[in-house]
């Protein structure tokens, strides 16, 4: 099976984490680590529901299920310092990284993650797809998270593209409605990944 760009479609937004790079074993194995600082269980399967979401973000919906008290921004910041050691570790997800090998100077391209810039930076120059992006939104920029649909939209903008032109590339739920509330294609590249 292969990852297809849509007719039509004038520009690709890609999330990064789990979709253009493998870095969930990484992400969750920082989140895990956190958790445990604090002596909490991780919670792998409320993370499954809300990645792609910015750490601090994650944390204020973690507290309000829970009611638990833990300072979004301080975990937040520890988490993503745990991952960032690692994220030089990263692979490609080559079905995903094809596309984007492929349609790089044929249709303009942007990543949209709810990552720091830091690390999604660093991810992208791990994987060899740094120089590919007309734009990078991440969650140091001034936009609301996904499921929002501010950060492809402006995405979107950045690029010059009507959002109905756009196709975004995702494994998350949270990226899944963004994109849909975008009024933008999504493909899932969850059946993609080995």
């Amino acid at each position: 099976m292969v990852i297809q760009v849509l007719p039509g479609v004038k520009a690709l937004i890609f999330d990064c984490d789990g979709t253009l790079a493998d870095t969930m074993p990484i992400h969750i194995k920082a989140w895990c680590d956190t958790f445990a600082d604090y002596g909490i269980r991780c919670p792998e399967e409320f993370l499954q529901t809300v990645m792609g979401m910015p750490a601090a973000k994650i944390i204020e919906r973690f507290n309000r299920l829970y009611g638990h008290h833990l300072d979004p921004v301080a975990f937040a910041v520890e988490k993503n310092r745990r991952a960032g050691r690692k994220l030089h570790r990263t692979q490609p997800i080559e079905p995903v990284a094809d596309i984007v090998r492929q349609y790089m100077g044929r249709l303009p391209m942007a990543v949209a993650s709810g990552g720091t810039r830091k690390n999604v930076l660093l991810t992208l120059a791990s994987v060899g797809l740094a120089d590919c992006f007309a734009a990078v939104l991440t969650s140091d920029d001034d936009v609301r998270p996904k499921p929002n649909p501010e950060i492809f939209l402006e995405a979107a903008r950045r690029m010059n593209v009507a959002p109905g032109a756009c196709q975004v590339f995702e494994d998350g739920e949270a990226g899944f409605e963004a994109a849909r509330r975008a009024g933008m294609f999504v493909t899932d590249v969850r059946g993609f990944i080995d």
